[in-house]
């Protein structure tokens, strides 16, 4: 806690927190579980607030029955709007929110600002409301975890214990969005922290419980979806469930590669485009929705009518096309929303869609339709967020019926096997990868030893300018003792390039060119502080360099210094202290 006084008439109201705080020192344990019914209280009101703007609002401009230019102007409007705010006052909070979260855990110190939690629910709340087809659960998320965080660090908590909070507003969150406390436990400790014998398990089970306990309070006991009883007509329907995990899995990689590969276009445009980059998921949601009005919003009453079979098979086939085509291009453009709500909205109109079939084919040996909406919901969702255990849990609390895991389980198994080998890395991770942001694997964490890239990394005293040209580059290239430098810009580090790279340019009569030209901002050799050393030298052998940047995990582009070989090699006693052997490439 910070020692300084502040003056009674202005923070008058930390006094009893920061007693309380001192009091509970010693018994940290029991601090957290008070902390962790708060925060679920918090985060819960937090969510019913959200369900009622954006379902509330969303009704009333563009109503059902309006006509066709309300669909196409109200989206625009919106995500032109809200893209200017995102852009200008609230960057941190574009996008989903779950890659934000688990950056804030492993990069940040646990660290969410009170600003990002406002931006976040005013903007996704402005903008699901206006029509855009993304979802409110993964902002959920970023927000029941920026509460953790913001209150964690006014009462003072040492950071290891706010890190402990993320995961505990998250799985508050998710308990109220979804109105199921059990796969938010186990989404927060298989997603979020990527350990499912995590220490926080107790907090993060009050708080979920809590959470949902107020919402059910506001909002009754309504669960999310009204489900028809779930029943297995005969042992022929496996193999139906099994081909539904076969095309669910194709499809979750359709939408992942159109997803990432749309955003990584719109992240190579210019920065000032960023604040009107937004409108061009409007656009296409506007007018998909002239043509069908349902691609707009969340759209679970949409699912509720497919999962108790009254959709017609080609209308379910047409919103699992436009429903991609919509949530990919807004989320794609930079529009604040999730996608754990279109992946089951998709995932529901395709098992329609494989269902509808089914029956109609053998109406004797096949449940209705809707049974296999339902399995397609989790399907979708193993295949996309690649959470199958939450999945299957989250499909059961919806139910309460036990005969629908094993179809579930098949389903889910293959949808999961075959997005994994088709898109190795999952869409949370892609997602912050192109932010920027490196989150360490639970693998990755147990291997990080004492040896670590910190404490043999030095000061970038010797870096290279993007605008530098070839030439210039070459005749400062021989004045220094390494063969290779980082090159910056106005954004920090945005390359490396080697000696031999610049000879080549110079070979091929590329003197004019700029060192921009030469390398790639997004995709460059590089190292974290908490790497261990045998990784900075896998990566020095394999790109053939001497001196890597190391960079933040937070932001790629933040230079905190760079390691050498040669200090690599002296931290494992091959080269003396002394020496000043110039590394060879």
């Amino acid at each position: 806690m910070n020692g300084s006084e502040n003056p009674p008439e202005v923070l008058w109201w930390k006094a009893p927190l920061r007693w309380w705080v001192s009091h509970f020192a010693q018994r940290e344990e029991r601090m957290l579980l008070v902390l962790s019914i708060v925060i679920g209280a918090l985060t819960g009101l937090a969510v019913v607030a959200f369900i009622f703007l954006t379902e509330r609002l969303g009704m009333r401009l563009y109503p059902v029955g309006s006509a066709a230019w309300r669909r196409v102007l109200i989206p625009v409007a919106g995500s032109l709007a809200m893209g200017y705010l995102l852009f200008r006052y609230f960057p941190d909070a574009r996008g989903s929110g779950v890659p934000q979260t688990k950056a804030a855990l492993f990069a940040r110190d646990g660290v969410i600002t009170l600003r990002t939690v406002l931006g976040k629910f005013f903007c996704t709340s402005a903008t699901l409301a206006s029509g855009i087809p993304l979802g409110r659960e993964g902002p959920s998320a970023q927000v029941g975890a920026g509460i953790a965080s913001v209150l964690g660090r006014r009462l003072g908590l040492r950071p290891e214990n706010v890190k402990a909070l993320i995961p505990v507003g998250t799985a508050a969150a998710i308990a109220a969005a979804f109105n199921t406390p059990l796969a938010a436990v186990l989404f927060s400790l298989e997603e979020i922290m990527g350990d499912l014998n995590a220490p926080v398990l107790g907090s993060v089970v009050l708080a979920s419980a809590t959470s949902w306990l107020v919402l059910r309070l506001l909002l009754g006991n309504n669960p999310l979806f009204s489900v028809p009883q779930y029943e297995l007509v005969h042992p022929l329907e496996f193999a139906i469930y099994a081909i539904l995990g076969v095309v669910g899995g194709l499809v979750s990689v359709a939408f992942t590669k159109l997803l990432l590969g749309m955003r990584q276009r719109f992240l190579r445009m210019p920065a000032l485009t960023q604040w009107f980059q937004p409108v061009t998921g409007g656009l296409v949601a506007g007018l998909l929705a002239w043509r069908l009005p349902q691609v707009l919003g969340v759209g679970y009453g949409y699912v509720g009518d497919a999962l108790n079979g009254r959709m017609a098979l080609q209308f379910m086939a047409l919103l699992v096309v436009f429903k991609l085509l919509a949530v990919t291009t807004s989320y794609a453009s930079g529009n604040a929303g999730g996608i754990f709500g279109p992946s089951l909205f998709i995932g529901a109109m395709l098992g329609g869609v494989l269902g509808s079939v089914a029956h109609h084919l053998l109406p004797a040996h096949t449940a209705v339709p809707g049974a296999y909406a339902l399995v397609g919901m989790g399907t979708l969702f193993a295949g996309i967020v690649r959470a199958p255990m939450t999945s299957v849990l989250m499909i059961f609390e919806t139910t309460h019926d036990y005969a629908v895991i094993v179809p579930l389980m098949i389903s889910n198994m293959v949808s999961f096997f075959i997005s994994s080998r088709m898109q190795r890395q999952p869409v949370y991770e892609a997602l912050a990868n192109q932010d920027g942001i490196h989150l360490p694997g639970a693998e990755a964490r147990q291997r990080y030893g004492q040896r670590q890239v910190s404490q043999a990394m030095r000061a970038a005293e010797e870096v290279m300018p993007s605008h530098l040209t070839v030439r210039e580059a070459f005749e400062r290239a021989h004045k220094t003792e390494f063969h290779s430098w980082p090159v910056i810009d106005t954004r920090g580090v945005v390359g490396i390039v080697a000696l031999a790279r610049i000879e080549q340019a110079m070979a091929d009569g590329e003197e004019a060119k700029q060192l921009s030209d030469l390398v790639d901002p997004l995709n460059f050799p590089h190292v974290h502080a908490d790497h261990p050393l045998y990784v900075a030298l896998e990566r020095m052998g394999a790109a053939k360099l001497d001196v890597l940047p190391v960079v933040s995990r937070a932001n790629v582009h933040h230079l905190m210094g760079v390691v050498t070989l040669q200090d690599v090699l002296k931290s494992y006693g091959v080269l003396g202290a002394g020496s000043s052997q110039s590394p060879q490439e």
